[in-house]
């Protein structure tokens, strides 16, 4: 059974950059079993109703300004699955979750730049899905769980987005990492690892310097940790892959579940 991952996806630099993060997500993709298809939740794509895609080769979405002419050229023509589509909507029905079907969306860069990364052939079926940064923790993680079983046929299910993610706090030159990240990534890892749900689902509340490190204006970022967890709540074990910064606080981190 494959385990289901929270992948950060950083700045969309990361797409043209070599280096401690890019090469171990390289690796990854290279030491995993290859799966038959990915589900990917993606901090880039929020609607108020969960949707499903279900698209044939998806476009490539430059959904950033500002940055290396480069990365306008670099195109990741995955393709949809119909079939995976119609298990998740299967399962969706079955657990009273409710959705959309979207056809026509393309992959935003919180999904292409980690594909890209994971897969860099584009030769793994896609399916994306959408976030709802109004939804309970609790609710988040329930919609991850009612995908759990499709882990069981070598199906990969990936929350893309990040554990600390302030846009107004980054210091785009690399400094020092700002305790402030540290403490709230510590207390994030710790009740992870124990699988405390209870804390988790509170982390507004309960965890140190968490306006900061979720901004009630950026949650949307941190929210693709509950899809990830739900589908892996039948074995629940967390483990942390890799964590790194940039910029003082934005997180690179890297969470197996299952």
């Amino acid at each position: 059974m494959l385990p289901s991952f929270f992948i950060a996806h950083g700045a969309p630099l990361l797409a043209i950059e070599n280096n401690e993060y890019t090469q171990f997500l390289n690796q990854l993709g290279q030491t995993l079993p290859r799966p038959k298809a990915i589900i990917l939740f993606s901090a880039h794509w929020e609607s108020t109703m969960q949707k499903v895609s279900d698209v044939d080769t998806y476009d490539t979405i430059y959904d950033f300004g500002g940055f290396d002419p480069e990365l306008y050229r670099i195109k990741y023509p995955a393709q949809g699955d119909q079939q995976i589509s119609k298990e998740i909507k299967d399962l969706f029905t079955e657990n009273g979750v409710t959705f959309e079907v979207e056809t026509k969306r393309g992959l935003d860069h919180g999904a292409w730049v980690v594909l890209r990364l994971l897969y860099p052939n584009a030769d793994i079926p896609v399916i994306s899905m959408s976030v709802n940064q109004n939804l309970k923790p609790e609710e988040q993680y329930k919609i991850g769980k009612s995908l759990s079983a499709l882990r069981a046929n070598d199906i990969l299910i990936i929350g893309s987005g990040g554990t600390v993610h302030n846009l107004r706090a980054v210091k785009w030159a690399d400094n020092e990492v700002d305790q402030w990240a540290l403490e709230f990534d510590d207390w994030l890892a710790h009740h992870l690892k124990n699988w405390d749900l209870d804390s988790l689902f509170k982390y507004d509340s309960l965890a140190p310097n968490a306006e900061y490190a979720v901004p009630r204006y950026g949650k949307e970022h941190f929210i693709p940790i509950f899809y990830a967890l739900g589908a892996a709540d039948d074995s629940r074990k967390a483990a942390l892959l890799h964590r790194s910064f940039r910029y003082g606080n934005l997180s690179h981190s890297v969470w197996q579940f299952g």
